[in-house]
């Protein structure tokens, strides 16, 4: 269980494992440029488009600088885009981790997706009236790659956000305020954008790594920022606390935005978790807080646990009930991955929410490998939920167990001694009887041809309509790849398409190629 730890924090999990200038298109010029109206289309061709991370990339001679692979879906060739990119502001630094994570939406409304791309161990050199110039460590900052026919960077310029001074965001910039770690984006309900921003281990005065999360609504990213003791449109639930990590996972549907708070103290359990639900009802452009969730709460299942962590991962999907005429709820997936069940410490699981829009929340399901019809069993360090991936396929119908799916990431599973972390996923409905309708998937069984120790499979997943995306970021260099399976697949089925460095046009070697999948 060591190693599995280590290379969590060697990819900067340590938050939740450690006690040029041209303006935005107009609309009308968007109906025009970028008309197809797909999701996760760069260049507005109607093919939807896979961004692939490799945030330990070596770029230009610098470690663990980072990058992100574009791969276009109409088969016109793939891009790579770097802080070494020519139009990327700033440049690559050992240890940016560029890709750290990625969120797709349209910005600007000009029809075309554009790509965000968080840095969050980007350092920040500033210089204060005093003429001294200061680098922040590990402050961060997120910067959005605007689609255009002619495929991503190649209309606007990119934007850059960041804090400080005369800066976009709010406050100032601080060491380790990992701005960008986690990323959540897409259109409201009632059609305005938005983009929401995680700083996990921003300071709230002297209470250190509290954590907020920036919203910024609209074409004009309009901003605000939220944390634990925000009032404008409502008090969020809890305080801010030192180590709370407010910020760590966000997801979002058009009603409802998430954050995972898994630093939560509840009394004096440390790192039990908790998360906070909100709507895109703004209140002084900030989002109005709901309602939040932790073990502590009697409908909950469990009892909150030291390191239990709860909120570490979010998944959350549009939901439509029988009998409803439209799609206001949301369904929310919250990782636990400390779970201990009874001896069995961090075996890790799930639990399931029902959110209407008025932000009552209901528990559906808990989820965990011993479950009845569930493949495998709950084993010690198995971290299951550690990562979320989910789908609604048909959000405007009623959803069902075929149409809304989950998928879990157990990056700690091992079967036998050799294999030690191989990992793998798990894939379920998300509506009806926990265990139902599953199937799992690991290296050697579907996932790629043979497995192998220390693959953390599971740690990397991505969801579309049509497909669930596992990145296989770690193990033997030739294993490393992403395989896109149908939410239908059967257990150990194959993939339906999968992308590798040196194959279909991307570049051989890098170093995590597949950490993040969008």
């Amino acid at each position: 269980m060591g190693s599995i730890r280590a290379r969590w924090l060697g990819m900067g999990a340590a938050l939740v494992l450690a006690a040029g200038g041209l303006s935005s298109a107009s609309s009308a010029v968007a109906a025009v440029a970028c008309p197809s109206g797909v999701e996760s289309d760069f260049n507005g061709d109607g093919q939807r488009d896979v961004a692939i991370a490799d945030p330990e990339a070596t770029v230009a001679g610098h470690a663990d600088a980072g990058a992100v692979h574009v791969v276009y879906g109409s088969g016109e060739g793939n891009l790579e885009l770097s802080q070494d990119s020519a139009n990327a502001p700033g440049a690559p630094e050992d240890g940016d981790r560029f890709g750290h994570s990625l969120a797709v939406y349209d910005a600007n409304l000009d029809g075309c997706s554009d790509l965000v791309v968080g840095i969050p161990y980007e350092d920040l050199s500033v210089t204060p009236a005093s003429g001294t110039a200061v680098n922040y460590r590990d402050a961060g900052t997120v910067q959005i790659f605007y689609g255009a026919p002619a495929g991503l960077g190649a209309g606007p310029a990119v934007k850059e956000i960041l804090q400080g001074e005369g800066k976009h965001l709010e406050g100032l910039a601080e060491h380790e305020d990992w701005i960008g770690y986690a990323l959540a984006a897409g259109k409201s309900s009632s059609g305005v954008p938005f983009l929401a921003v995680g700083g996990p281990g921003e300071d709230l005065g002297t209470v250190t790594d509290a954590g907020a999360v920036f919203y910024l609504s609209g074409t004009a990213l309009t901003k605000v920022t939220v944390q634990q003791d925000t009032v404008v449109a409502g008090d969020v639930p809890g305080i801010a606390e030192q180590d709370d990590r407010f910020g760590s996972s966000l997801a979002a549907t058009p009603t409802h935005l998430a954050v995972g708070v898994p630093g939560e103290a509840l009394d004096t359990v440390t790192f039990a978790g908790a998360a906070t639900v909100f709507s895109h009802t703004l209140v002084s452009n900030s989002p109005k807080p709901l309602i939040g969730l932790a073990q502590d709460q009697d409908a909950i299942s469990g009892a909150g646990e030291t390191a239990d962590r709860f909120g570490t991962a979010l998944a959350m999907v549009p939901f439509r009930p029988s009998g409803a005429t439209s799609t206001t709820e949301s369904l929310l997936a919250v990782g636990v991955p400390g779970e201990d069940l009874v001896a069995t410490t961090d075996a890790g699981g799930v639990h399931i929410f029902r959110l209407t829009a008025s932000g009552t929340a209901t528990q559906t399901a808990w989820v965990d490998q011993d479950i009845g019809e569930m493949e495998g069993e709950s084993e010690a360090g198995d971290f299951f939920g550690q990562q979320l991936a989910a789908v609604n396929s048909s959000p405007n119908a009623t959803s069902t167990a075929t149409t809304t799916r989950l998928a879990v990431g157990a990056p700690g599973e091992e079967w036998q001694q050799e294999d030690l972390e191989k990992g793998g996923v798990q894939i379920m409905a998300m509506v009806g009887e926990p265990g139902a309708d599953n199937s799992w998937v690991d290296p050697g069984y579907g996932v790629g041809e043979a497995a192998g120790p220390h693959m953390y499979t599971g740690m990397s997943l991505g969801a579309t309509p049509d497909l669930l995306y596992v990145g296989v970021p770690y193990g033997e260099p030739e294993a490393r790849a992403v395989h896109g399976f149908s939410w239908q697949v059967a257990n150990g089925g194959a993939p339906t398409v999968s992308y590798k460095p040196g194959a279909g046009g991307i570049p051989a070697g890098g170093k995590a190629f597949g950490a993040v999948v969008r």
